[in-house]
């Protein structure tokens, strides 16, 4: 059976930006093959689950192709099926609920005037009473 290196398979599909930080994860215990934890060095098969803890994430990949160069992304999306749910990619989509966005002024009003920025700053609640 043909196996290629778990961390350069990663890199080489863009899961991760460089090898180098593929090598990390794998060191660090955050990518798994099957229920085993991976070392870098460990060899990735056709058909494995892979499992990777990235950025809050966990994410699943099931191994289509076996490659050893970086190719591109379109290219990348062929080796690999994402069996990540819904809900773990979405997971964070709640927290920017009621956020508000950056603020914008009317186009050719210009810079705020002194007395304007005082009421923007009283209706925000960010200005005490100074005395």
């Amino acid at each position: 059976m043909e196996k290629t290196r778990i961390d350069k398979w990663l890199w080489s599909v863009r899961i991760f930006k460089s090898r180098t930080l593929a090598t990390d994860a794998c060191k660090a215990g955050k990518v798994r093959i099957g229920e085993a934890v991976a070392k870098p060095s460990d060899g990735v098969a056709v058909g494995d689950h892979v499992h990777v803890r990235k950025e809050g994430f966990n994410l699943e990949f099931l191994v289509k192709q076996l490659i050893e160069k970086r190719v591109g992304a379109p290219l990348a999306m062929e080796c690999y099926d994402n069996l990540t749910p819904a809900e773990e990619l979405n997971k964070y989509a709640d927290w920017f609920v009621g956020k508000s966005g950056v603020e914008k002024r009317e186009r050719g009003t210009g810079r705020p005037t002194k007395r304007e920025r005082r009421d923007i700053e009283i209706f925000k609640g960010k200005r005490f009473n100074e005395g």
